[in-house]
């Protein structure tokens, strides 16, 4: 049966697997939404749902949940988060899931939106930048209703590792972070700060770059220790504070994968910026100054993605 009518806000999640059901909990438990936990598998977005269903009373929160395979049950959300798809595993890069990958998120996202229309879309799934691209075209929602959700995991691995190496709270550190998803992604240690005070004052220029590189290569370290997938704590963790930025229209400057048309001199292309996010979905972006070496490195980056948009493409016109 459906969600009863309910003066809450409705987030719908396709993919529960573990950064999908991992989200479901993050929204229910900070009492943002409703939740409708969608996936292929009978039985196990149902399961998931009754069990965070029962730990209602322990948490202390109001918002109901609920698991289907039937897109129809997600009618009427405010935010469609898709996190479905196949995860990263040992010796398989993000850009090598974009086959596999591509069909799941054009799918899901058409069959969303068919019964959302009015909903704003984050994309999860890897790789993310081609695959928020591709998700734009499928379902030909305005470019500032369609999301990626990595810049801000990007940047919360950055200012953790800062963080850890200065020996200070985490939320004394605010860090920057552009470009793609991957291993071209460009952290920025200008804009990166301890209570204000640039990191460069703080740390010498090797160990910075040991920082940089950390980030670069934080996601591929989790799947080389898991074994069996990537992360989802994080990248959930991420996600729900770009749905709490939206859903309470707090107008946030946050780093996502957004739409650009000419900032940056990228046009037609999802990649990392600084954006505002308010309940309309990408307010603004934000174009900072970068050095000449930070727009090469980012134009690196973009042209990274641009390629696995081709392919999508090619993809998208043969659905």
């Amino acid at each position: 049966m459906p969600l009863p009518l309910s003066s809450k806000h409705r987030v719908s999640i396709i993919g529960a697997g573990k950064v999908g059901s991992t989200l479901a909990q993050r929204i229910i438990e900070k009492n943002l939404a409703d939740v409708v936990l969608l996936d292929v598998v009978p039985g196990m977005p149902q399961g998931i749902a009754l069990d965070l269903s029962e730990a209602r009373g322990i948490e202390r929160h109001d918002c109901q949940i609920m698991g289907t395979t039937d897109y129809a049950e997600t009618a009427g959300s405010d935010i469609v988060a898709i996190a479905a798809g196949f995860p990263r595993k040992p010796g398989i890069t993000r850009d090598e899931l974009l086959k596999t990958n591509a069909e799941i998120v054009i799918a899901a996202a058409k069959q969303a939106i068919a019964h959302s229309p009015s909903a704003i879309l984050i994309i999860i799934t890897n790789p993310l930048d081609a695959l928020t691209y591709l998700a734009w075209k499928a379902t030909g929602l305005p470019s500032e209703r369609v999301i990626g959700m990595a810049g801000m995991l990007d940047s919360a691995r950055l200012q953790t590792f800062i963080a850890e190496a200065l020996g200070v709270g985490i939320f004394e550190v605010n860090a920057m972070v552009l470009g793609g998803h991957g291993d071209l992604m460009v952290p920025l240690p200008r804009y990166c700060t301890v209570n204000g005070i640039p990191i460069s004052e703080l740390m010498d220029a090797a160990t910075i770059e040991k920082l940089v590189t950390h980030t670069r290569n934080g996601g591929g370290e989790i799947v080389q220790l898991l074994k069996t997938g990537g992360a989802y704590y994080a990248p959930a963790s991420a996600t729900a504070v770009m749905i709490a930025t939206i859903l309470g229209n707090q107008s946030r400057l946050l780093p996502a994968c957004a739409y650009l048309d000419g900032k940056y001199g990228l046009t037609d292309i999802f990649v990392g910026v600084p954006c505002r996010l308010g309940a309309s979905g990408v307010e603004s972006v934000v174009e900072l100054q970068l050095t000449e070496t930070e727009l090469t490195d980012l134009h690196a980056s973009a042209q990274s993605v641009r390629k696995n948009i081709h392919e999508a493409i090619a993809l998208l016109e043969n659905f």
